[in-house]
Parts: structure tokens; sequence; C-alpha cells
């Protein structure tokens, strides 16, 4: 949010007529969008079975739930709030049961617009009035797609309403008094909000801090008086809901004690190393929170106090973890391409299952289990958030563009604001981006696929039939003839099933790294190209579903890569669960191999490199067919997203950044010349 732009100067553009225009269209369109995902949120839960929506909620409330229940709240260790939370709750009861899911989601809903609009209202001084335009339809957006209010409203969960009302406490309400009553509450509600005490303290807030201590104590109190037994059991047995709902070493458990038990920790020594660390991490985060407040940054003091409050809680569930989102309002960095890494790692984080976020290996399994927990313990004592009184806070180091010059079509570029960058792009973003993308591929080339359905099974087999015909016709159909050549001949059936299986994936992040590490300015280009081509590629798999050779009952080809198969049962079983069978056309095995030659031949400087990178190509589409994987058309294919996606590449960015350096280069050497020859004293 705080990102939208770097200052608040004369640079905002907005001078003149149709900048307002644009600014205004702008705005209108983030509130459709902000409204859309609204819409779809509420339709997502209120159209799912009774069953399987506002567990939690209907848990606590419905007609079964634990609040009805004569004796103790926890006898059941389904309730997991406060006592004063079920206190609140059970009066409600009859009503909730009455309107269980549209009076609790509509509710939510306008707990998260509010949400959104304090911290819009809240970003650092001094903003630009682009983004004190856009920030709140920003801000409300992020909050709709972020996995802890999807997850509060799906479960019909309360955590939204401390985060709310220590942001009313910070920003919105008048007076300390005022203040310090919304945290109290927010306190009484989640435990963990006491950490917020000692930064209103420090911050020279103590009237509120006062207060907020006191309106926690009488609540806490109150609802003691209440329901005794209840308070005891969870103040005194479980403290602050340990060992409450779910296991406290579920992986949905993002706080220090949840990763200590995931490693294996028990008993005293778990105990203690948590407290140990859990009071290392408040002091840090509160000194770090203290700073940023006197430094004009609140906003960003809260989201560190946050941080460190999802870290030293007992339990911290996934619908209690907006704090880091909060976090996305500091500014790290001194370059201006640098400045979007941390924004896009917490958003990516708090909107995508950590498995997206990381590769399916071992080794990281215990960074991917905590990765939420890492993410925030970075937030709150780690990541170095640059100080208002910094240089760079509004004036990064700005990037480097390559000189604009005509292209042969006039409206080329389409998008001038993507023109080419000259300097490297942040290596920690491109992975994570590359990451991202390749998960979010593999997903949609998944649904794609027809899997076990057998209407599927046979739209693909029906569109194998097809090309086969379009082969005959062409007299291209050398798919049979090459499998069992290849097929008879042992060290060259073991070579391409090599071949095959072993260069899809290397070789493009070989070209990829080395053009990142020596030639920055054409990775970008080469990036992009790759990008387009693979996304045209995923719309050919979801509107043309094919089977392979291999997969063709009747037509007697060998799979030599994966044995003889069943062609009953051609999806393999558990296999389509991992890969789309029926992701034939285009072929990316063959299009990701002509992009690495390419690239090679385009930007290699000597001419047996072009030659190898021209054998990489040659080899795969070999290899596609020869293991009946692939058809011709299917190379075709491929070979069309690759042209499409380095012509997509040049509509949307212009030339290629070394075509534009030579045209440049060359009009300053046609100017001096001109200018030489006018001198003084020079011609006749």
């Amino acid at each position: 949010m705080a990102n939208v732009e770097h200052s608040g100067g004369p640079g905002d553009g907005l001078g003149t007529a149709d900048a307002e225009g644009r600014l205004r269209a702008a705005r209108f369109a983030l509130w459709a969008v902000a409204a859309v995902l609204a819409v779809r949120q509420v339709a997502t839960v209120l159209t799912s079975p009774s069953g399987k929506r506002l567990t939690d909620l209907e848990t606590w409330v419905g007609p079964n739930g634990v609040l009805h229940v004569k004796g103790s709240l926890y006898d059941s260790t389904q309730f997991t709030g406060t006592p004063f939370a079920g206190l609140v709750l059970k009066p409600l009861t009859r009503a909730a049961e009455a309107a269980l899911g549209w009076g609790w989601t509509f509710g939510s809903l306008l707990l998260v617009v509010a949400l959104g609009l304090i911290a819009a209202r809240a970003l650092p001084q001094p903003v630009g009035r682009r983004t004190s335009l856009l920030a709140a339809p920003v801000a409300i957006s992020l909050l709709m797609v972020s996995l802890p209010v999807r997850n509060a409203l799906w479960l019909g969960q309360t955590s939204i309403l401390p985060v709310l009302l220590v942001l009313a406490g910070c920003f919105a309400v008048r007076g300390q008094r005022a203040s310090g009553v919304c945290i109290g509450l927010a306190a009484a509600l989640q435990p963990t909000v006491l950490l917020f005490i000692p930064l209103l303290w420090f911050t020279d807030r103590r009237r509120a801090a006062l207060t907020g201590t006191g309106t926690f104590a009488a609540l806490t109190a109150l609802a003691w008086a209440a329901l005794p037994h209840d308070s005891v059991t969870y103040w005194l047995r479980h403290p602050a809901g340990v060992g409450l709902g779910g296991k406290a070493d579920a992986l949905g458990n993002q706080s220090l004690h949840g990763a200590l038990l995931r490693l294996g920790l028990t008993g005293p020594l778990e105990i203690t190393l948590f407290l140990l660390l859990g009071a290392a991490v408040a002091v840090l985060a509160l000194r770090r929170a203290v700073r940023y407040a006197h430094d004009g940054q609140l906003l960003l003091a809260v989201a560190v106090t946050g941080c460190a409050a999802v870290a030293v809680s007992p339990t911290t569930w996934q619908h209690q973890l907006l704090w880091l989102l909060l976090a996305v309002v500091g500014r790290v960095g001194r370059r201006a391409s640098d400045r979007s890494v941390w924004p896009v790692a917490v958003v990516l984080v708090t909107t995508l299952p950590a498995k997206m976020m990381l590769p399916n290996t071992p080794a990281l399994y215990a960074l991917r289990d905590d990765l939420v927990l890492v993410a925030a313990l970075a937030a709150a004592v780690a990541v170095p958030f640059l100080s208002r009184t910094s240089p760079y806070y509004q004036s990064p180091v700005p990037t480097e563009y390559a000189p604009a010059v005509p292209a042969r079509w006039k409206h080329v570029p389409l998008l001038p604001f993507l023109r080419r960058v000259l300097t490297r792009p942040n290596l920690l973003l491109e992975l994570l981006l590359i990451r991202v993308v390749y998960a979010a591929y593999a997903k949609v080339r998944l649904a794609a696929g027809a899997g076990g359905d057998d209407r599927g099974r046979d739209a693909a087999e029906h569109h194998g039939r097809i090309v086969v015909d379009i082969e005959r016709f062409l007299h291209i159909d050398i798919e049979h003839w090459l499998n069992h050549t290849v097929a008879g001949i042992g060290w060259l059936r073991g070579f391409f099933d090599f071949y095959y299986e072993s260069f899809h994936f290397v070789l493009p992040l070989a070209v990829l790294a080395v053009l990142y590490w020596r030639r920055p300015v054409d990775y970008r280009w080469a990036r992009t190209s790759l990008g387009f081509a693979t996304f045209l590629a995923l719309i050919g798999f979801w509107l043309f579903p094919l089977a392979p050779p291999r997969l063709m009952p009747g037509l007697g080809f060998i799979d030599t890569v994966h044995g003889t198969q069943d062609l009953a049962h051609p999806d393999y079983g558990a296999m389509t669960a991992l890969t789309n069978q029926y992701a034939a056309m285009p072929s990316l095995h063959f299009g990701w191999s002509l992009w690495c030659g390419m690239v090679i031949v385009i930007l290699a400087p000597r001419w047996w490199m072009k030659a190898l990178g021209l054998l990489h190509p040659f080899f795969t589409v070999s290899a596609i067919l020869a293991t009946a994987n692939h058809w011709v058309l299917d190379a075709v294919g491929g070979a069309v997203v690759v042209t499409a996606g380095f012509g997509l590449s040049y509509l949307v960015q212009g030339p290629r950044v070394r075509t534009v350096l030579q045209a440049a280069h060359a009009g300053e050497r046609k100017t001096g010349a001109v200018a030489v020859g006018n001198l003084p004293g020079q011609g006749t």
C-alpha cells in the first residue's frame, strides 16, 4: 500500500486534465476490483454446504454448539476464545442460529472494509494525491485476497475484530482514554494484544496504556465473575488457550511454540526455550516499533508489534495473521528496483499457500512449514525498514532505462512504462516470482487436464484422432516409424529417454541463470518472452486437451519412458494428481528448448556456441517424437507460442535493449560527426 508511489512531490504528474481523468478511472477500477473480490468471498462462503462453512462459529453458537452447553465452555476444547469472548457470544446464540450465515458474514465483511479504510488513512506522511486516492481500494483488495481474511470469513472467526480495534485505538478514535479502551477490549478478546500496552507507554501515550490495562483487567474480571470455572480453565489450566482447538504442533499454529513442537522439542526444555525466545523477540520488536513510531511511521510500528504478537503467542492460527499484511507499509531498499521486494514477498506469503512459495524438497520442509512465522519474525526483528529521515525514503536510487528510440511501428511499445531496464533485477524477487509463477503454471496445467474424467479423456482422444488425420493428409506422420525404430535400438532408446526426462527444466533455468549473471539487460527480455510463451501454452492446454501418441489406443505406439501401460486406464492413477497427461498441444518440451536455442543463437558471441544452441531443440524434438510423448504438430504449436512470446515482448516493451543501445550509439556518432564538421576551420 505504501509503495504505490515513493514521493508526494511534484512528480505526481497530475497537473493536467488527462492525468486527473486517468486517476479517476484507475480509482474506479480499483474500487470495482475490491467490490468483485468482496462479493466473491461472500458468495463462496454462503453458497457452500452448511456443514462446511462457518464451522468455528457453528461449533460455538450453533444449535449444538459449545455455548449452548450448560457446563464449561472448554469441556470439548472446541471453543478457543477467552472467557470474555464466551460471555459476549452467549447472548448472541439465539440470533446467530436465525442468521448464522448472512448476518455474521456481512458483519465480518464490513469489519474488513473498515480495517482497510483505517489502514489507508494511517499511511506514513507525506503521501501524494495519487496514493491517498488509491490506497483504500488497494488495501481492501489485498485484505480480501489474503489467507487470514479468507479463513476468518470461511470459519466464522472473530480474529478481524482485535486488529480493527487496535487500529481504531491508534488512528481513528480521539483521546487517549478512548484509545486505551479499544486496545483493552482487543486484548480481552486476544490476550497477545497486551503487547501494544508497552508500545503506548514508550510512545508517550501513558494514559492510553493505563486505560488499556484497566479495561483488559476489568473485562477479564467481569468474565471471571460470570464464568469462574471457565476462567480457571482458560487462564490456569490452558494458559491463554494453549491446548484448545487444534493440536499445538499443527502446521496452522504459526507461532514459536508451534515451531518448536514441530522440531521435536517437548516438556520443560521446549517451554523454557519458548519463553526465552518469546521474550527476546518481544523486546527487540518493541524497541524497533518505538523507533518507527517516533519516526512518524506509527502504522509500521503497529505492524511490527503485531508480528511480534504472532510469534510469542502460544497459538497463532492462520486467521490471526493479519498483522503481517500490515507490514507491507514498510519501505526497504535504497534502489527503486529493490523497493518492491518486501511488499511483494509479504503479499505472496499472506495470500498463497506455503507449498507455492517453496519447492517440494525435503530439505526445505522445516522452512516451508514455518514460512509465515519466519516472515513475521523478519518483520518484527530483522527487516531494515527505512527511516523517514533517510535520503532514500522518498528518493531511492532511480532505475536506469535504455534511451527511447522509434520502433518499426509507431505504437510500439504498447506499454512505455515497461521500457527496457538496464540494471540487473533483484535476485530474491526474481527467484520468488519464478517459483510462484511456475507453481501457478503447474496448477493451471493440471486443472486444464482431463484427470480421471471419461468425457475429458474422450475429448483428448478425439483431438488426437484429428491430429493424426491432419498429419496423414500432410504426409508428416513420422511418429510411429520413429518410435518403433528408436525402441529397437537399445542405446538410442536410452539416450532419448534420458534426454526427454533430464533437460526440460535444467537448460532453461541454466540459460536464465547465465543471462542474469553475465547479461542482465538481455535477461529481462528473454525472461519476459519465455513467460508470454508459457502463458499462451496454458491457453492451448485448456482449449485443446490432446492425448499424446503413447495414450492413443489402437495405434501401437511404445511408451519408451514409462513402459507398457494399460490404455484402458491411461492416466496412471496417482500420476494424474501430479501432471496433466493431456497437455500435449502445444509442446512446451519443444517450445522451451526452441526458446533456449533462439536465445543462444541471438546472444552467443561464437559460431560454435550458436551451433550447440541449435542442437538442443533438434535433440528435443527427436526425443519427444521417439518416446511417443508428442505429435509433430505439437512441436509446431510449441514453435508458434515461442515465436508469439518474442513478438509480444517486442510489442509490449519495444526493441531488445542491445538494439536500442546500438541505435542510440549510432545516433551519438552521427551527431558527433555533424558537430565536428561544423567547427570553425573545418571544411571549405
